[in-house]
């Protein structure tokens, strides 16, 4: 319910059917990869990447570990569905994650061993 407008007009408001038909339009290769893009952006985030004067207040290298780990579980996942024309620009946008967490932590995991690894293979 929108706290501006508590009377909507039930001719003009979306519906829960017009969602689930713009949803139903969408191709599984555009959910996926907007998906990935927002792992990817968050995992940035979450390495330092941010710009501006709090990138380092926001840096949480936890927080990283477990989007890059999902991330890698995504693109790994979809890979063979989506082709190699949208799987290989999320594989390089990972491994460039794997490699900004790899420089960000202060005590790096063995190789192998960072977020994702054990799916993608050691980035090092």
């Amino acid at each position: 319910m929108d706290p501006q407008n508590p009377n909507p007009d039930p001719l003009t408001t979306p519906s829960v059917d017009d969602h689930v038909r713009d949803i139903a339009e969408v191709p599984a290769v555009e959910i996926i990869t907007t998906a990935a893009v927002h792992l990817m952006s968050a995992a940035a985030v979450k390495c330092g990447l941010a710009e501006g004067p709090d990138a380092e207040d926001l840096k949480d290298l936890d927080e990283a570990r477990r989007l890059i780990n999902a991330l890698a579980g995504l693109v790994t996942a979809a890979a063979p569905d989506i082709g190699s024309q949208h799987a290989a620009p999320l594989r390089d946008g990972l491994k460039s994650l794997q490699l900004a967490f790899r420089e960000a932590s202060i005590f790096p995991d063995a190789p192998g061993q960072g977020p994702g690894e054990k799916l993608t293979g050691s980035v090092v």
